[in-house]
């Protein structure tokens, strides 16, 4: 894995092809550090139930032993699920509970939060089943679960839960 995350090189038009690439990495459902990686912005166009409003894209990177999982995720701007928003800023570290907060954007790339994964079943264009990472919610923002030097937290095997 350690040669994919180093691996940020540009190839001429006659490389040769070295690697398969990464398959992609249906995260099993638990709760997963994770980094910013991209934000867009965008527009949702509206619904039956909420109405037209701009909306922020992101690429949550998730490292796992098995690899790096990239999962997408949008906030949708609209006072409706201003909660979730909420959450996502308390869970980066930018928001307190209780606390009023001007959302600032420009402290989403590259910020890193905790947040529960869980794998959302549905049904291709070609109709086959298919699964995809889904953030189920995201997690208050709490510094042990991000070391100073930067390290892989694995919280899922201490040995001290007491369940499976």
């Amino acid at each position: 894995m350690a040669d994919y995350l180093n691996n940020n090189v540009g190839m001429d038009w006659d490389d040769v092809l070295e690697t398969d690439g990464q398959e992609y990495i249906i995260l099993p459902e638990g709760d997963y550090n994770f980094e910013v990686t991209d934000f867009e912005r965008g527009h949702f166009p509206g619904s039956a139930k909420m109405a037209p409003s701009n909306k922020a894209t992101l690429t949550l990177k998730v490292v796992t032993k098995d690899g790096i999982a990239n999962v997408r995720t949008d906030l949708i701007l609209n006072r409706l699920v201003e909660f979730k928003i909420a959450a996502f800023f308390r869970c980066i570290g930018e928001k307190k509970h209780g606390e009023k907060l001007v959302m600032n954007w420009n402290k989403v790339l590259g910020s890193k939060g905790r947040a529960h994964f869980k794998p959302r079943t549905y049904t291709d264009k070609d109709g086959n089943e298919r699964q995809a990472n889904n953030v189920e919610r995201f997690i208050d923002y709490d510094e042990k679960f991000f070391p100073a030097d930067g390290g892989f937290v694995d919280l899922t095997d201490d040995g001290d839960l007491p369940f499976d």
